[in-house]
């Protein structure tokens, strides 16, 4: 009997309205994760993750486990292993059908077998079924993927490491049942996090590094050279990973275009993402904001004020809720509208309600009421259903002469995602 069966990666369609995150048991328990470390390699306006996640199996009985994996947009898994005890189990692309039947057979086997997914309904997620783990079983799962870094408006490059405990906002409605009978449980967040994450990043540019910045303690960036074209940075010891990990990396000309030549490893050692030569040519143009039209607009907010509004935002002793960092920027806002524009404010959640019937003039008369009401707003609207509110402000008439421009403050734990987006796209010529 082979104590090691094949992997696989696959893409299935599943119709899915929830998606923690972590290793979970079918009965809903998440199985102890001990530690977290990441290596990143960050070479222009690319990033190479390599995060391996350690797990223990406390019970005295064996565990049929899922490891759900959230994923930006812009990444591309390319490498994903487990290390079950000594034993190590590489992933292969197998045909859908196959995959699951290999699966399925490993299992009444009591082999140990793995089922790498993604949905698609959202593909921000990876999702992997994993076998039977044995009492006292360690498990070692490495996942390694490419992303694009974004761009923020002070040319600073972005990257996220997203917490692996982070559930979704279900819609009122659905059932994990809904998942073609997919068990996918919901994880509560932990207050006190049993486990830190390490992480390290080596950081190259051709033209130079100015700086490194993070929400998280860093240690001092280590310059690998003079001419400071590689730095080396990590968190620093001790980190709790309670909330996702930014960092801003400034280049010191980050317009000017650059290239990168991989030769490529024939053998595809692990850790190499391709086998043949690659170049990646990085261009990011400078070019002049056009001047805003002379128009004053049609100003709608959006607060988000489902039950998770109420939590805190890190977890400092003197963090303050979300709904009231939400409502300070909404105020300072509204103070600093044009005059003569026009307004309204919307909040959400399982239901939304409107200050106004329709957008009013903005005047000394509307902004007080509007702060007044603002004042007495709380998170307690229920779940996080932002669609319809949409729908309803993209029904109402445009005002000539104020193109519309639209503001959305939430915490983002929405899982209808293509469904808003969709909506936005199609009226994306009548709004901002």
């Amino acid at each position: 009997m082979s104590s090691v069966c094949d992997v696989s990666f696959l893409q299935k369609l599943c119709i899915t309205m929830v998606t923690p995150c972590g290793l979970l048991t079918d009965k809903q328990k998440p199985v102890p994760l001990k530690s977290i470390s990441v290596s990143l390699s960050i070479n222009e306006f690319v990033t190479g993750v390599s995060a391996t996640l350690n797990y223990e199996n406390e019970q005295k009985v064996p565990l049929e486990a899922a490891f759900i994996f959230p994923m930006d947009e812009d990444s591309a898994v390319y490498n994903f292993e487990a290390l079950v005890d000594g034993k190590k189990i590489v992933a292969e692309l197998q045909d859908k059908i196959k995959a699951h039947a290999n699966y399925e057979n490993a299992i009444s086997q009591g082999h140990q077998a793995f089922l790498l997914e993604e949905d698609v309904s959202s593909r921000d997620v990876f999702s992997c079924n994993v076998g039977n783990l044995q009492p006292g079983a360690k498990v070692a799962l490495t996942l390694r993927y490419v992303q694009e870094l974004s761009l923020e408006a002070d040319g600073a490059l972005r990257f996220v490491l997203p917490t692996v405990l982070n559930p979704r906002y279900q819609l009122s409605g659905c059932s994990q049942h809904s998942c073609l009978n997919r068990r996918i449980p919901i994880v509560p967040l932990e207050e006190d996090l049993p486990y830190t994450l390490s992480m390290v990043a080596t950081i190259t540019s051709q033209h130079g590094i100015e700086k490194v910045q993070s929400n998280c303690p860093l240690s001092p960036t280590e310059y690998l050279g003079d001419d400071k074209t590689s730095a080396q940075v990590s968190l620093a010891d001790g980190h709790k990973y309670d909330r996702d990990v930014e960092l801003l990396i400034y280049y010191s000309e980050v317009h000017t275009p650059s290239v990168a030549v991989e030769m490529g490893m024939p053998e595809m050692k692990p850790g190499c993402l391709l086998g043949d030569p690659s170049a990646m040519v990085s261009f990011y143009p400078n070019i002049p904001e056009a001047q805003p039209p002379n128009t004053c607009g049609e100003f709608i907010f959006l607060i988000d004020r489902s039950g998770s509004m109420e939590s805190l935002l890190s977890s400092q002793s003197k963090s303050q809720p979300r709904i009231e960092a939400a409502k300070e920027t909404l105020i300072l806002l509204l103070k600093s509208l044009p005059v003569g524009c026009y307004f309204n404010i919307y909040g959400f959640g399982s239901t939304y309600e409107a200050f106004f019937r329709e957008s009013v003039k903005y005047s000394q008369q509307t902004m007080e009421e509007a702060l007044g009401r603002v004042k007495c707003i709380r998170a307690d609207l229920g779940g996080t259903e932002i669609l319809a509110p949409l729908q309803n402000i993209y029904r109402a008439p445009s005002i000539p002469g104020h193109p519309l421009q639209l503001f959305v403050f939430t915490d983002g734990e929405v899982s209808d995602t293509f469904t808003v987006i969709k909506e936005v796209e199609i009226n994306r010529q009548k709004h901002r």
